[in-house]
């Protein structure tokens, strides 16, 4: 099973920059998506129904706005709308697709930059979607959180550590939650099959960035601990260029 996470920071403007060509060519058997900034009357269907994938889309109620979806060539069994918790679904950041007894999650974690309320609602969110989907494991064991995490967990994974100390994305306690996360059966496939590679999943539209390579990896697979003997491969694509960000894909033995 080939899975593939993207912020596409606008799906009909990741359209108009060849996103179903791309998309015809790495052929995932999943696609979860994040920053759609669409409602779903608004989705471009046609493009992708001709791969062959049918989308469920999660939307925020503020248009333009966040947004996440899965598009998937295989039936799923089971869709879940967001996490039943209002402040969160309002602002459509989590969807799940089950497929025998694997979940599959698109999930768009909050960014802090805009200012302390951000921020702090951030850092709320982040423990609720940890109670939440430890709770969900309980059902659910095998669990592929695929998403924008919007933080940094560790130097390996930042271009300037040391400037962006204080910058949302790499703050102590924001990594700290990762850590907390990642010790509670959660396992950060990229960085487990490359524990020394250094690639980034973001980076700032200014300063020229993306050539210079200054980026951040905040991009994950995440798998819970029964998903790890099933991990066969994981890639950062970063030769997509739909978007500020690149894909992720995750390969998994069936």
């Amino acid at each position: 099973m080939k899975i593939i996470t993207y912020n596409v920071n606008g799906l009909r403007a990741a359209v108009t920059k060849g996103l179903p060509e791309w998309l015809s060519q790495e052929q995932p058997d999943v696609l979860c998506l994040q920053e759609t900034k669409l409602q779903p009357e608004q989705y471009p269907a046609e493009a992708f129904e001709a791969l062959g994938y049918k989308a469920y889309l999660y939307s925020a109620q503020k248009k333009g706005y966040s947004g996440v979806a899965i598009l998937t060539r295989r039936e799923p069994d089971h869709v879940e709308y967001g996490m039943g918790i209002e402040e969160y679904d309002n602002e459509g950041r989590f969807i799940r697709a089950d497929y025998g007894d694997l979940s599959v999650v698109s999930v768009y974690h909050p960014s802090g930059t805009s200012g302390d309320e951000r921020q702090a609602f951030k850092m709320v969110w982040l423990e609720a979607f940890q109670q939440y989907v430890t709770e969900l494991q309980k059902s659910r064991p095998k669990l592929i959180l695929c998403g924008d995490y919007n933080i940094c967990h560790e130097p390996i994974d930042i271009h300037d550590p040391i400037r962006n100390a204080t910058n949302s994305g790499f703050l102590p306690e924001e990594r700290e939650w990762m850590t907390r996360f990642l010790s509670a059966g959660f396992v950060d496939s990229f960085r487990t099959l490359y524990p020394e590679k250094q690639e980034y999943t973001w980076w700032s539209y200014r300063f020229n960035s993306r050539a210079k390579n200054k980026g951040w990896r905040i991009d994950y697979c995440m798998v819970s601990e029964p998903v790890r003997p099933m991990l066969k491969a994981a890639r950062i694509l970063n030769e997509a260029v739909h978007s500020d960000h690149c894909p992720m894909m995750l390969e998994l033995e069936d």
